[in-house]
């Protein structure tokens, strides 16, 4: 687990993709480790894509190896999590120096991406899903 000073400044951003919910804080130094629940990126995320998908937002405004991220994500699988990390280092990096806009809403990192699952109906199996038809009832 690593400590944080309490009067160190930090730009906050709020991710969400699917269920998962990511609050995201970057501290301006000279880059570091992210950390992720307390764990190194890479050590939570043991997938490249993952650690990929993350690193997006720093990749398209240029500005990797600039803060030091602290994240604290829950809900969702990994993909989710993960995406919704990305989403919230790009809000973060609006908050930061808002000139990096426009190229992070062209890349769509961020526009909330609402698509969440359907609920279930009653009398369907799934939320779209129906009963198999049978022809003869005994």
């Amino acid at each position: 687990m690593v400590q944080i000073e309490a009067n160190q400044q930090y730009y906050y951003g709020t991710g969400k993709r699917k269920t998962a919910i990511a609050r995201v804080r970057l501290y301006l130094d000279d880059g570091g480790p992210i950390i992720v629940n307390g764990k190194p990126m890479d050590e939570y995320f043991g997938w490249t894509t993952w650690q990929g998908v993350i690193n997006d937002a720093f990749r398209v405004s240029d500005t990797a190896n600039r803060f030091r991220v602290i994240v604290k994500v829950e809900g969702g699988g990994v993909n989710g999590q993960a995406e919704a990390i990305r989403h919230g280092i790009a809000r973060a990096l609006v908050v930061y120096d808002a000139n990096l806009k426009t190229g992070l809403r062209r890349a769509g990192f961020i526009t909330r991406d609402a698509r969440i699952k359907e609920s279930k109906k009653y009398g369907l199996k799934r939320a779209r899903r129906a009963p198999q038809y049978t022809k003869r009832e005994k």
